[in-house]
């Protein structure tokens, strides 16, 4: 597998994330909408720390597709 559905799959929440957030501040959502965000938020960052992975092992000389989709409360953990 190559990274590019991974990359589709972040495009796809990106813009998601977009349109959720054009119309004005986060506190501004419905309850729904705030849940949503908050979910494509979470997504972004599994989905962004899989094409990590799989960069870095492929860097390594390691099989790439080894990569896996870490749980939200993994990432959601780590420091920027």
């Amino acid at each position: 597998m190559n990274d590019t559905p991974i990359r589709n799959h972040i495009e796809e929440l990106i813009a998601e994330e977009h349109r959720l957030l054009e119309h004005g501040e986060r506190a501004a959502l419905t309850p729904v909408d705030a849940e949503r965000l908050h979910s494509i938020e979470v997504q972004l960052d599994q989905y962004w720390d899989l094409l990590r992975q799989r960069i870095a092992r492929r860097d390594a000389q390691q099989d790439p597709s080894a990569a896996h989709l870490r749980p939200a409360d993994v990432v959601e953990h780590y420091k920027q």
